[in-house]
């Protein structure tokens, strides 16, 4: 489709003066149903490409195992991108941050102790050729060398905020080349001198990431990079949300004045995010200090160019009014109407079946004398149940889950005793053992890992053990519970408990269309509808709604199945024709 070179502070695209004017998009957070409506709403906003990052965790879930099908069908998205007559910006890590689990990194890098993340390091990078290997062979013929779409490849992401490691650059851009990948490569960073200093390669073009302040912000990159085009990266419109805390938005006038500054300069853009879309099952990332954990929420929203389920918003018109001014043949009249939902209104749960009575129907355990974080199970995302027996007659006196991810519900003979969360060490929990012991059971659910900084090898599940004093409790059954097939459940009728349980319910649907889940009197967990993870719901917010896109449901009966981890009098759902995000 083009070549792209530069030519002092220009893009050229085959030899002619080209300014990419770019909205970010990540194809496994769409359902492929929606990436021709998502892709052609951002041609007419005045785009002419698309970003996205690469799922490396998603792509190879087990070491071996590739998966390029459904959403994660990334040439099917390039093909679609090209058919538009959209150029694409690649950005395949294999770090890519995106608030995604482990910043993209699959679960099981964390096994090898040999590994050191993000450096010159052998066993690490064996991995990653492997995984660029086989990734690059479906996106080589895609590249504009070979007359596709793919102008431009990133190295890395944003590594100044991590290291120094030319070496690791280097080799990184290595294996493009050695599998014939020869487009304009570029690094991203934020304009702080330490990250650019880091983060940069030579001959290879830098690019920046920012908000705002394009005139204050763009005379730091030439100081390490004189008489190149300028390029904004990750023109950051909006955030993401955490847990806990309130759904972040951006004035749209703000927003769009930001990006005027941006390209009244002469610089290039991409819209960080035009499109957020949804984290779909266990997919999210978080955010992690020495002193602090925070999650990101199922809804990848985003307060984006496009809503979470695909509807233009205010800054939509902003943008393109702005963007008018830039490009010719803008079409600045049109307008959208919101696409098809549907309130299918409450729907009666009738059906239980409890977690510890359905351990067998879920997964295999393993026994071990200690108990083992969720990676050395084999298992990346989800849930451990850990089991074990403490003795007594004992004195009341501290019991510890010592550096337990991310949320721990303890359990005595099957009765819910607390809930630990991130790190039970910190918690002062006392308890008295009678004569005759208790069981001790203890659901553990990793909320993601850290997906950004310094502190992100973390094991989840138990990770140094449980204690009672200074003594560690041994001889632990575990239950893997990834949940990825919940369908051999067997349900009984509904009995009221305090208990983990999921509860079942089918709604028969006539007119299929989008539509949103709440679930009032719920407090926390995950939710399925025709064997689909939509995933996590808590009711400490922002978000309320679980997402539901059309091609999930069906004509005819259709299935929703909700694990509730404390138990509910409230057996019912509603499927509502609105997000609230909060």
């Amino acid at each position: 489709m083009g070549k792209l070179t530069t030519e002092g502070r220009k893009f050229l695209l085959d030899g002619k003066p080209f300014r990419i004017i770019s909205g970010a998009m990540h194809y496994w957070r769409v359902m492929p149903i929606y990436w021709e409506d998502r892709m052609i709403k951002m041609k007419e906003m005045g785009c002419n490409t698309i970003e996205t990052y690469v799922p490396w965790k998603l792509h190879e879930p087990k070491e071996g195992e590739f998966h390029f099908e459904n959403e994660l069908d990334v040439v099917k998205y390039i093909e679609t991108a090209k058919s538009l007559g959209l150029y694409v910006i690649f950005r395949p890590g294999p770090y890519i941050c995106a608030e995604l689990d482990f910043g993209g990194f699959p679960g099981w890098l964390i096994k090898d102790k040999n590994i050191e993340l993000r450096s010159f390091n052998e066993a690490y990078l064996s991995k990653v050729e492997n995984f660029f290997n086989v990734l690059l062979k479906y996106v080589k013929p895609l590249t504009s060398s070979y007359g596709g779409p793919i102008i431009a490849l990133q190295i890395e992401n944003e590594y100044g905020a991590f290291g120094t490691d030319k070496k690791y650059l280097n080799a990184l851009k290595d294996i493009y080349l050695k599998n014939g990948i020869n487009e304009l490569f570029f690094t991203s960073d934020n304009p702080e001198h330490h990250m650019i200093q880091g983060g940069s390669l030579e001959d290879t073009l830098i690019t920046l990431n920012f908000g705002s302040g394009a005139r204050e912000r763009f005379p730091i990159l030439d100081q390490y990079q004189e008489n190149k085009p300028y390029m904004v990266m990750e023109f950051w419109i909006g955030w993401f949300d955490t847990w806990g805390l309130h759904h972040h938005t951006r004035n749209p006038v703000d927003a769009a004045k930001a990006l005027d500054e941006i390209l009244s300069m002469g610089a290039s853009v991409n819209i960080y995010m035009f499109h957020g879309g949804t984290n779909f099952g266990f997919t999210n990332g978080a955010n992690r200090s020495l002193t602090s954990y925070d999650p990101t929420i199922n809804s990848y929203d985003y307060d984006a160019i496009l809503d979470e389920c695909g509807d233009p918003t205010q800054k939509y018109y902003l943008f393109r009014d702005v963007i008018a001014k830039y490009v010719k043949g803008v079409n600045t009249t049109k307008k959208y109407e919101p696409a098809k939902k549907r309130a299918y209104g409450k729907v009666a749960l009738t059906e239980q079946a409890n977690l510890f009575d359905s351990l067998d129907q879920l997964s295999i355990p393993v026994q071990n004398s200690t108990p083992l974080p969720m990676e050395k199970l084999g298992q990346d995302m989800g849930f451990v149940l850990y089991r074990s027996f403490i003795s007594g007659k004992r004195k009341e006196d501290s019991f510890y889950i010592q550096d337990v991810k991310d949320r721990a519900i303890l359990f005595l003979d099957q009765k819910p005793i607390r809930t630990f969360e991130h790190d039970g060490v910190k918690d002062d929990f006392r308890l008295a053992v009678p004569p005759e012991g208790y069981q001790v059971d203890i659901l553990v659910e990793s909320l993601g890992r850290a997906n950004y900084g310094p502190y992100m090898d973390d094991y989840k599940g138990i990770t140094k053990g449980v204690r009672y004093q200074n003594q560690f409790i041994h001889d632990w059954t575990m239950v893997p519970l990834p949940l990825n097939d919940v369908s051999q459940l067997e349900y009984h009728e509904i009995a009221e408990t305090d208990n983990p349980a999921f509860y079942r319910g089918i709604i028969e649907i006539g007119d299929v269309a989008d539509t949103f889940m709440i679930l009032p009197g719920f407090t926390k967990g995950i939710a399925f509808i025709n064997g689909f993870n939509l995933g996590r719901y808590w009711e400490k917010g922002p978000t309320q709604t679980l997402y539901i896109p059309k091609n999930l449901l069906k004509t005819g009966k259709n299935e929703i199945v909700v694990f509730e981890l404390h138990g509910t009098k409230q057996y019912e759902i509603e499927l509502i024709d609105h997000l609230v995000l909060g």
